[in-house]
C-alpha cells in the first residue's frame, strides 16, 4: 500500500526541488511559499520513510536515495500525465496533433483545401498526413493509429462505430490515351470494349472496387494484362498506350495524356467521397472542426 502522505502533487514538488536545488527556486516555479515546499518534503519522506536529504545550513543537500527515488518519481509523474491526456482525448478534449489518412487521388484539390480549412480553424494544430488504399487506411483508423481518414466507397459503409461526413460524389469514366477510337463520344459502352486490354489498381483501393463494379454490370471479365499499386503509375501506362482503365473524374487534371470518357448511363459508378471518423471520439474539438470543414467543402460542390 502507498502511504497517503505520498501524493502526485509532492512527487512534483520534490522533482522541481531535485532540480533546481533551491526552495526559493522551486517555490517560485511551483507558484508557492518555500515554507509550503519545505514542508511537502518533509511529508514525503515521512511517507516513504526514509531521509531523503541532509540539512547543510538553510538548503537540503538530496542523499543517495533522492536520486534514486527521483527516476522512479519522474516515471510515476510522466505515466500519469501521459494517461490524463489520453482520456481527455477519448473523452473529447483536444490533443495538439491530428493524424490523418487520405487516398492519393485526393491530394490535387480535395485534401489541401480541407486541411487550409482546419488550419484556419485550429492555428495551433499540427497535422500529419498519410496516405494510403482504402483497406489501409480503415484497417490504421480501426487501430488508432489514424484520427480520421478521407475515403472513397463504392457502397455505403455499414460500420455503427464509425461516423460518416460525406464530401461529394465522383464518377468513374474510361480512362483513354488521346486519340483512342473512342475519343470524343459524349459517352461509353463497356460492352464495346470486349477485345480491348485493360490496367488497374490491384485489391484495396476504391477505383479497384469500381473497376470490378463496372464490368460485373457489363456481364464480362475484361482482360485485365496488368495491375498497380498506385494511381500515379496507372496514368501514365494509359497515357503511353498500354491499355485502357475506370478512373474517378478527380484526377483528369493529373495528366495532360489521357482522355476520361463518361461511361453510359446504365453503369452509374460513382464513388463517395466521406470522411470517417470513430463515433467514440466525435466530441473532439479538432475532429469537430475537420467534420464542419468536410461538410462546407461538401457544400461548395453541389
Amino acid at each position: 500500500m502507498i502511504d497517503e502522505e505520498i501524493t502526485l502533487k509532492k512527487l512534483e514538488v520534490f522533482l522541481a526541488y531535485m532540480r533546481l536545488h533551491s526552495l526559493v527556486r522551486a517555490a517560485e516555479e511551483l507558484g508557492q511559499s518555500t515554507v509550503s515546499v519545505h514542508r511537502a518534503l518533509h511529508s514525503l519522506e515521512q511517507g516513504l520513510r526514509v531521509p531523503l536529504f541532509r540539512r547543510e545550513g538553510r538548503s537540503l543537500a538530496p542523499l543517495p536515495a533522492a536520486f534514486a527515488f527521483a527516476k522512479h518519481a519522474q516515471r510515476a509523474v510522466a505515466e500519469t500525465e501521459e494517461g490524463i491526456r489520453k482520456v481527455r482525448e477519448l473523452s473529447g478534449f483536444a490533443g495538439g496533433r491530428m493524424k490523418i489518412g487520405s487516398l492519393y487521388s485526393l491530394t490535387l484539390r480535395c485534401i489541401p483545401q480541407l486541411l487550409m480549412g482546419l488550419k484556419l480553424r485550429r492555428p495551433e494544430l499540427q497535422i500529419d498526413l498519410t496516405l494510403g488504399s482504402n483497406q489501409e487506411l480503415l484497417r490504421s483508423l480501426d487501430e488508432g493509429r489514424l484520427d480520421a481518414i478521407v475515403i472513397g466507397l463504392q457502397a455505403p459503409l455499414d460500420d455503427p462505430q464509425l461516423l460518416a461526413v460525406p464530401l461529394f460524389e465522383d464518377e468513374v469514366r474510361l480512362a483513354a490515351p488521346l486519340g483512342s477510337p473512342y475519343a470524343g463520344q459524349t459517352a461509353v459502352d463497356l460492352r464495346e470494349l470486349r477485345d480491348e486490354k485493360f490496367i488497374t489498381l490491384g485489391g484495396g483501393f476504391v477505383t479497384s472496387d469500381s473497376f470490378e463494379h463496372a464490368f460485373q454490370q457489363a456481364g464480362y471479365v475484361p482482360e485485365t494484362i496488368m495491375r498497380v499499386s498506385d494511381i500515379f503509375s496507372l496514368i501514365n501506362l494509359v497515357g503511353g498506350g498500354m491499355g485502357y482503365s475506370l478512373l474517378p473524374g478527380r484526377v483528369a487534371d493529373f495528366s495532360t495524356r489521357i482522355e476520361l470518357i463518361p461511361l453510359a448511363a446504365r453503369y452509374g459508378s460513382h464513388q463517395a467521397i466521406t470522411l470517417l471518423l470513430s463515433r467514440s471520439r466525435e466530441r473532439d474539438p479538432n475532429l469537430l472542426a475537420l467534420a464542419a470543414e468536410c461538410r462546407m467543402y461538401g457544400t461548395r460542390q453541389h
